[in-house]
């Protein structure tokens, strides 16, 4: 069947409308497959023909709309680009950009999208980059026939880095951790529209396990379940942060990943009233350890803890935490449980006190012996439970996400 094709291509407020027409009977002139010819189809082709039965078939015009205009400019970054046909269906979209990153460097790209099955539709998986000049390529179907593709071009808005935020995710990629460990998100410009950011935010769970995210601040939100991960847990979390608002003029810079597996549970109980530490894995006692933690005034914090870091040959001084004394100290082994500076780590100097006394700066000291069996055998997330002190642990002193019920934590979520 021969083909006709008309492209009328009109912007109205801010909605590129792109209308092709497939009609038939006739020949094609020479040289219209392409869409184009030398000379007009002839009268005898445009014509019904008045034989008995010989009423013209025709097919209803191809609609095509897109919710950018062509050659626009100053197109926000958070717009998803979308195409909507009626009359006939979306056969092919390409959408490509050309632009220069922070650094002045010229990029390239593509972004993908996702047909519906009906064809009737097309939606941009990603949003836009800024300064970016984009191309929308559409090719849309009626019947067996594929109308010539149409194209339209825009330009992004413009956005110092002082306008985008970055996120970056912990634990990183292909992390082992304990089973306490939250995901952590922050960000290096504050967001204040919270919950639209918390929307493209998304963890899963294999198996799946209930959980919250909890704003500590517009620069840090975390996630973490109802109860501890279960051991072996699979955990892919995804940031879908590239261009949406963040409040106040700001936008995602970029979105990100991170995937990680959490290992066997390994759970440390300090006793500050006994002095002495219990480690269990997987609920079985392993361990038992002595310890001497903060003397008055320099109490160790109660509370559940998470090991944050582990360092070796960790020097300490007076002048860390503001103490009179004066002294210089290195231990061998050291596991970072709070912002503040509390470890549990090697501290031959203060044996004498073990299992005794609370005699330390606030943190818990032990044998080097010990204290290297918990470097060599414990995760970043591993749960530290000490309890025997009246002095508690802050919220946000490091990753002390276990210490309020899971239906208050959830109230720090912006949804």
């Amino acid at each position: 069947m021969p083909i006709s094709t008309r492209t009328l291509l009109t912007g109205v407020a801010g909605t590129v409308l792109l209308s092709t027409v497939l009609a038939g009977c006739g020949d094609l002139p020479t040289g219209q497959a392409g869409g184009t010819s030398s000379s007009p189809p002839s009268a005898a082709a445009e014509r019904p023909s008045s034989s008995s039965g010989g009423a013209t078939s025709s097919v209803a015009p191809v609609r095509l709309t897109a919710n950018v205009a062509d050659r626009a400019t100053g197109v926000k970054v958070s717009t998803l680009v979308k195409v909507r046909a009626s009359a006939g269906t979306v056969s092919k979209v390409k959408l490509s950009y050309t632009g220069v990153d922070g650094k002045g460097q010229q990029v390239k790209g593509r972004v993908s999208g996702s047909r519906a099955k009906d064809g009737s539709r097309w939606r941009a998986d990603e949003r836009l980059e800024p300064s970016a000049t984009y191309t929308l390529a559409v090719t849309a179907r009626n019947g067996a026939r594929e109308a010539s593709t149409t194209t339209t071009t825009f330009k992004t808005e413009r956005l110092t880095l002082a306008q985008q935020t970055f996120p970056s995710l912990y634990p990183l990629r292909g992390s082992k951790v304990g089973v306490g460990m939250p995901v952590v998100v922050r960000f290096d410009v504050p967001v204040t529209n919270r919950a639209e950011v918390e929307r493209n935010l998304h963890v899963k769970a294999t198996p799946a396990q209930k959980g919250s995210w909890h704003w500590y601040s517009g620069s840090e939100v975390r996630y973490r379940p109802q109860h501890y991960w279960k051991p072996g847990t699979k955990v892919k979390v995804e940031a879908d942060l590239n261009g949406v608002k963040a409040g106040g003029g700001i936008y995602g810079q970029s979105s990100a990943s991170t995937s990680f597996t959490v290992g066997r549970s390994l759970v440390t109980k300090v006793n500050l009233a006994s002095d002495v530490a219990r480690v269990y894995r997987d609920g079985k006692l392993v361990r038992r350890i002595l310890v001497s933690g903060g003397k008055p005034g320099w109490q160790t914090r109660s509370g559940t803890k998470l090991i944050m870091a582990k360092e070796y040959n960790k020097k300490m001084t007076n002048e860390m935490i503001g103490a009179e004394e004066d002294y210089t100290l290195v231990a061998k082994y050291a596991l970072r449980i709070t912002n503040s500076g509390e470890f549990l780590h090697s501290a031959p100097w203060n044996t004498g006190n073990f299992g005794r006394r609370n005699a330390s700066h606030g943190c818990v000291g032990m044998s080097i012996a010990d204290s290297a069996w918990l470097y060599n055998n414990t995760l970043i997330g591993d749960p530290v439970v000490t309890t025997g002190s009246s002095r508690s642990i802050e919220p946000g002193n490091g990753y002390s996400d276990w210490n309020v019920s899971f239906a208050t934590y959830a109230k720090g979520s912006a949804l």
